[in-house]
């Protein structure tokens, strides 16, 4: 695939930094040389994930997140 994925990705539909379209075509995070699956949102240039913390929700009924900060590398999943 020739495309490339941005600098920052949300799964979260109200964010400014959503994309379905390449959410859809399946995108990876490798935090620190471990796949991450639980990722809300990462930002490659300031070097952080935000991942949900347990079962936990705010009180509009979204997951609370935590930040994570260390090497962020995305990837398109299946086509490696």
């Amino acid at each position: 695939m020739t495309a490339t994925l941005p600098d920052r990705l949300a799964i979260d539909p109200n964010s400014p930094f959503h994309n379905a379209e390449l959410l859809q075509s399946g995108v990876g995070i490798m935090f620190n040389g471990i796949e991450k699956t639980n990722v809300e949102e990462y930002c490659v240039s300031e070097g952080w994930v935000r991942v949900a913390a347990g079962v936990a929700k705010d009180r509009h009924g979204n997951p609370m997140t935590i930040k994570l900060k260390g090497k962020v590398e995305p990837f398109f999943k299946g086509n490696e």
